[in-house]
């Protein structure tokens, strides 16, 4: 069975981008939003849907992953903000180590907390090194991990903490503004990571236009993740997939 690491990796062999939508858990509270969402996001051709985030202010998380599952037939990948968002309805999730900032916590502490319960749901576990870039605003994701995002304007910085990550045996490095962000990671740090790392590189946080996204693939982003700001404007979320899939 093909996992979905190996997907991302055969489509970074393939030139081929990829586009994933994040939802956040706290829509499982209205089912009609959710499925509408969910729909969109497979009307649009995304290639995965990824679900969490930093700050969960429902208990239904799994049931909201479940329902994700049920309306959906592309791979469902957790995006955990804490150990508690894990569900066993889903394909994989992003095993995430904040390797931009210093708490111990998120470099290896929840990760102890989480990994039992990992292993017997079942879940395909996806080493990732996750980066926190300033996104010209503070954002929850910074609020909750306490941790500094790496400079806008330091693409060099991006490229050796990438490149570190990649040494520890990572699987894939995931660069993010965080949600809200006033913008996105620029095509210039992309590019110094991608000069750096052999791995998949997954870029998210503040990308509201298909300019931004396919700027991003070009400068060896493989994999563009957007959030649900295209519930306002159904039309922009096509516009990002034929942009990123191009």
């Amino acid at each position: 069975m093909t996992t979905v690491l190996h997907r991302i990796e055969q489509a970074r062999q393939d030139c081929e981008k990829l586009l994933a939508v994040l939802i956040d858990p706290d829509f499982g509270q209205d089912e009609a939003r959710l499925e509408r969402t969910v729909q969109q996001a497979c009307m649009a051709k995304a290639d995965l849907l990824f679900v969490g985030g930093s700050l969960l202010t429902s208990a239904a998380f799994d049931h909201c992953v479940q329902l994700v599952r049920r309306w959906s037939d592309r791979p469902v990948v957790l995006f955990p903000g804490s150990p508690a968002q894990l569900s066993r309805h889903a394909d994989a999730v992003l095993f995430l180590s904040l390797i931009s900032g210093r708490n111990p916590e998120l470099l290896i502490g929840h990760h102890v907390t989480a990994a039992p319960t990992v292993k017997a749901l079942g879940l395909e576990a996806i080493p990732t090194g996750y980066m926190l870039i300033d996104g010209g605003k503070p954002t929850t994701v910074s609020y909750v991990s306490q941790t500094l995002p790496i400079p806008h304007d330091k693409p060099g910085i991006a490229a050796a903490t990438a490149l570190a990550g990649e040494l520890l045996g990572l699987r894939a490095i995931y660069m993010d503004t965080g949600s809200g962000a006033a913008r996105s990671v620029s095509a210039a740090m992309v590019a110094a990571v991608r000069a750096h790392v052999d791995l998949p590189i997954i870029v998210g946080g503040g990308i509201r236009d298909g300019e931004t996204a396919r700027a991003l693939c070009d400068a060896g982003a493989d994999l563009v993740v957007v959030g649900t700001a295209f519930e306002e404007d159904p039309d922009l979320i096509f516009a990002m997939s034929e942009a990123v899939h191009r």
